[in-house]
C-alpha cells in the first residue's frame, strides 16, 4: 500500500530490453506506492516499446524471443532529473545501445552526482560504463558484461547463485532477472522504505502456458516484501518447469500469443496444506482451462473459501473460481472472455474499465490483466496488513 510521502522513480527503456527486467520493477514499485515513469530516447508518453524475452534452452548463451510491447508513460525530452528519487536500468539488449546516447549519459550521471540510489540489472551496467560512475564501485552484472565493467574501473563480483545482488553506496547491481526479489527490496530500502506486516505465505496455482507477467510480476513483487510464496503446478514437482504464455494487445480483436519465459515451480502439488497458507493466487492464460477440470485444484480452492482466506485471481483464472463454485453472490471481474463463466456461476459481474481496474470482495480480489497488476498487488498487500511506508 502506499504511503503519505510519496517516492518517484525513473526508468530508462529501451527496444529489446528484458521483457522481466522491465515490468516487474515497473509494477512492483507502483504496487509499493511509488511513482514510476518510464522513458526512451526518441519516444513519448504512448509510445511502445518491444521486449525481449532471454532464456536459458541449453545452449552456451541465452536465446531470444519477442516480448511483450511495453508502454511508456512519460517523454523523454520533458524528463527533470531533480524530480526523481530514483533509477532503473533494465537490461536485454537495449543497453548496448543506450550506452552510446549522450542524453542517457548525461541523465545517468546527474543521478550519480546527486547520490541518488540507481538500480541497474543485467546488460544494463553497460550504461553505466559508458558514464562513467563504475570507478572503483563494487557491481555485478550479467557475467558477459564483466570486460566493460573492468575495463571501466569497476571491482567486479561475481553473481554467485545468479540471483546475488550487490550494493556500493547508492548503487544496486543485479546479473538477471531471477534476482529481482532482493534487487527490488535492496533498492525500495535505499529510498528509505519500511515494510511492516510481511513474512505471509502465499500458494500459486500454476499450470503450462500461464501468462507470463501474471506469474512472474506478484510472485517476485510479493517476494520482494519478505513474503514466502510456494508456487505448485498438478502432477509437476520442485524445480520442474511450466512454459509460460505472453498474451499483449497488439490492435487484433482479441489477444495474440507468443512463447514466454520457462517458469521454475519451487514445491510440491502433493504437499499443499491450505492450514500453511495465508493467501492463494491464481494468475490467468490459458492454463486455467484445463486447471478448471482438476479435481485437487478445485478442493484446494474450496478449502481457502470455506477458511475465508485471500484469494486473488487474475485473467481467465476466474475459470477456475467458477468450476469450483465459489464464485456464487460475489462480485468480481475477469478478463471479458470469461463473463460467461462468471454469470453462469452466480456472480455478479461488474466491467473492467479501464483495464486496469480491480475489484475486492470480502476475501475475494479479481483483475481482467496484467496490466491491472499494480492495484491486483496493492490490494493482495492490504488484504494481508502488508505496508510500504516512508
Amino acid at each position: 500500500m502506499g504511503s503519505e510521502t510519496h517516492r518517484s522513480i525513473l526508468m530508462i527503456c529501451g527496444d529489446y530490453m528484458e521483457d522481466y527486467e522491465a515490468m516487474v520493477p515497473f509494477q512492483a514499485l507502483q504496487a509499493y506506492g511509488i511513482k514510476v515513469e518510464a522513458v526512451c530516447p526518441g519516444k513519448k508518453a504512448g509510445d511502445k516499446c518491444a521486449t525481449a524475452v532471454l532464456y536459458f534452452t541449453g545452449h552456451q548463451t541465452y536465446s531470444e524471443l519477442r516480448g511483450h510491447y511495453f508502454v511508456l508513460t512519460a517523454s523523454f525530452d520533458d524528463i527533470d532529473t531533480s524530480m526523481y528519487d530514483g533509477l532503473v536500468v533494465p537490461g536485454g539488449r537495449a543497453p548496448e545501445y543506450l550506452a552510446l546516447n549522450e542524453s542517457v549519459l548525461k541523465l545517468v550521471k546527474h543521478f550519480s552526482d546527486s547520490n541518488k540510489p540507481i538500480a541497474s540489472i543485467c546488460h544494463g551496467q553497460l550504461i553505466l560504463a559508458g558514464a562513467g560512475i563504475l570507478k572503483e564501485k563494487t557491481c555485478t552484472a550479467y557475467p558477459a558484461v564483466k570486460p566493460v565493467i573492468v575495463a571501466a574501473g569497476g571491482v567486479w563480483k561475481d553473481p554467485e547463485p545468479i540471483s546475488t545482488c550487490f550494493v556500493d553506496g547508492n548503487l544496486i547491481t543485479g546479473a538477471a532477472w531471477p534476482g529481482h526479489p532482493e534487487f527490488i527490496r535492496l533498492f525500495v530500502k535505499a529510498l528509505g522504505a519500511k515494510v511492516t506486516g510481511s513474512g505471509k505465505h502465499i500458494l500459486f496455482l500454476c499450470g503450462d502456458f500461464m501468462e507470463d507477467y501474471e506469474v512472474m510480476v506478484p510472485f517476485q513483487t510479493l517476494q520482494a516484501l519478505g513474503c514466502s510464496v510456494d508456487a505448485v503446478c498438478p502432477d509437476k514437482n520442485i524445480g520442474d518447469k511450466c512454459p509460460t504464455a505472453i498474451h499483449d494487445f497488439e490492435g487484433d480483436q482479441t489477444y495474440s500469443e507468443k512463447m514466454g519465459h520457462n517458469f521454475i515451480l519451487n514445491a510440491n502439488f502433493e504437499d499443499v496444506t491450505v492450514e500453511n497458507y495465508d493467501a492463494l493466487v491464481i494468475p490467468g492464460g490459458r492454463a486455467p482451462e484445463y486447471l478448471a477440470l482438476n479435481e485437487k485444484v478445485l478442493s484446494i480452492v474450496k478449502q481457502f473459501e470455506e477458511k475465508k482466506k485471500l484469494i486473488a485471481s487474475i485473467c481467465h483464472g476466474q475459470q477456475i473460481l467458477a468450476a469450483a463454485d465459489v464464485l456464487k453472490g460475489k462480485r468480481c471481474t475477469a478478463y471479458p472472455s470469461v463473463k460467461l463463466n462468471v454469470l453462469l456461476s452466480g456472480a455478479d459481474w461488474l466491467e473492467p474499465e479501464p483495464i486496469t481496474t480491480c475489484f475486492r470482495d470480502g476475501n475475494l480480489v479479481t483483475a481482467a490483466a496484467w496490466p491491472a497488476h499494480p492495484q491486483f498487488i496493492s490490494q493482495i498487500m492490504g488484504s494481508l496488513g502488508i505496508k510500504v511506508s516512508f
